[in-house]
């Protein structure tokens, strides 16, 4: 029967627990500070969930093509020609462990029928009724470069009556992400936009600025409905054409900025919805940005509680902490690790983990008995620029795909009371 402790969720649970007993004994505006750190950390890892989104537009504006772009997977049919969601319905498209909820929406002013079973209501119809089930975390409006100012006004009626069947519904008025898709096409139509290095350059400079254009006359229109303005938060060109072969095999990629779209969903999610976005992505500089707030917030509460005036009292949380750190990033990074393979890796690093780790932490508890002051401070450091080192380490190896050397290189600069040497000879 395999051990409770070697799922990262729970270890960190435990750690989390520990903690709150612990917080319940200190000063309430050190134990106040505590807790809102403890709360971000439980959100986004041990409260994590799908992010939920709503795509509006018109057929062909690349609704599909979005959601295929952004898991990098064909995991959206995909109307090519003619109409292909005959009605709307809520999805849960997953990669690799993370997940995305997606209301499939059918197109607004369509001009056929779509492939799908078509259901008794028209296409705003259709996407109200689903709205009422469920609020999203974030609503997309997608736009097609070329008809950023053709009969656009009819889409935006169709995206107000979103928002008010999620005011009446939910009492919600999430954020507006808007996307113009098929810059690729914009003229230089030849102009390579995902490989702008071997582009002339005065051709690639005249397609972006037809994209800066598309971009700007779409958030016109959209600001000049100040119902809508108020949740706008940015607009944004991409290209997200892919291509597979029956085999399931991808033929062409010509996704363009679709990272930088992944990074503005991120920012404006809940906390709960960024685990899995960061995961189901694979967005490098979104899991970046995950793991290093979640870094940052750990370190915050191990030096909190390496400076609690409770001795002793902080070697189990802490050491839970930083093995759970290591554990959540490496799922973030679309890895899955046990506690002992979190401590492995941390041994790896050089961290001391075990005797010689508890050992560390017993002698910053005598610390601040035999020097209460500057005892505290300095066990205080050291546990924030540890937690700190074991993050960055981990965000290298996991995220960025580096060698253990080169984290543990990464370990030792990070760690203020031991940097690493410039000729570091360690294998």
């Amino acid at each position: 029967m395999p051990d409770p402790n070697d799922n990262p969720l729970q270890t960190m649970a435990r750690a989390f627990a520990r903690l709150e007993q612990l917080l319940d004994k200190l000063p309430l505006d050190v134990g106040s500070d505590l807790r809102a750190r403890l709360v971000l950390l439980r959100t986004l890892m041990l409260e994590k969930r799908p992010p939920a989104l709503v795509l509006v537009g018109r057929r062909g504006a690349g609704k599909s093509s979005v959601v295929n772009a952004l898991f990098g997977a064909k995991v959206a049919e995909l109307g090519h020609v003619t109409a292909q969601t005959g009605r709307g319905r809520w999805f849960e498209y997953e990669r690799d462990g993370g997940r995305m909820a997606v209301l499939d929406t059918r197109g607004l002013q369509e001009g056929s029928t779509p492939a799908e079973e078509v259901d008794a209501k028209s296409a705003i119809e259709s996407l109200a009724a689903q709205l009422r089930l469920r609020a999203p975390d974030l609503v997309v409006f997608v736009a097609k470069a070329s008809e950023v100012d053709a009969a656009t006004d009819g889409d935006l009626d169709g995206l107000e009556r979103v928002y008010d069947e999620l005011r009446r519904a939910h009492r919600v008025e999430p954020p507006l992400l808007a996307v113009v898709t098929h810059c690729d096409l914009l003229e230089p139509k030849a102009v390579r936009l995902h490989e702008a290095s071997g582009e002339p350059p005065d051709d690639v400079a005249e397609k972006l600025a037809h994209v800066e254009a598309a971009e700007h006359a779409l958030a016109s229109k959209i600001d000049a409905r100040a119902s809508l303005q108020a949740r706008h938060v940015a607009t944004l060109g991409v290209s997200s054409y892919m291509s597979w072969r029956a085999d399931g095999k991808v033929r062409a990629d010509d996704r363009w900025r679709v990272q930088d779209l992944a990074v503005a969903l991120f920012r404006h999610l809940p906390d709960a919805g960024r685990a899995e976005l960061a995961r189901a992505t694979q967005a490098r500089q979104v899991q970046d940005e995950l793991a290093t707030t979640l870094t940052k917030a750990t370190a915050a509460v191990c030096a909190g509680v390496a400076a609690a005036p409770i001795p002793v009292a902080d070697i189990i949380p802490l050491t839970l902490l930083q093995t759970g750190l290591v554990a959540s990033i490496a799922w973030i990074g679309g890895r899955s690790l046990d506690r002992r393979g979190s401590t492995e890796f941390l041994a790896g690093l050089g961290a001391n983990v075990g005797v010689a780790f508890v050992l560390r932490h017993a002698v910053r508890s005598l610390l601040k008995i035999m020097a209460p002051g500057g005892g505290t401070v300095l066990s205080a450091a050291i546990a924030f620029s540890g937690t700190m080192a074991v993050g960055a380490a981990a965000r290298g190896y996991f995220v960025d795909g580096l060698s253990l050397r080169d984290a543990r290189k990464i370990f030792r600069r990070e760690k203020r009371d031991d940097p690493t040497p410039p000729d570091d000879p360690t294998p």
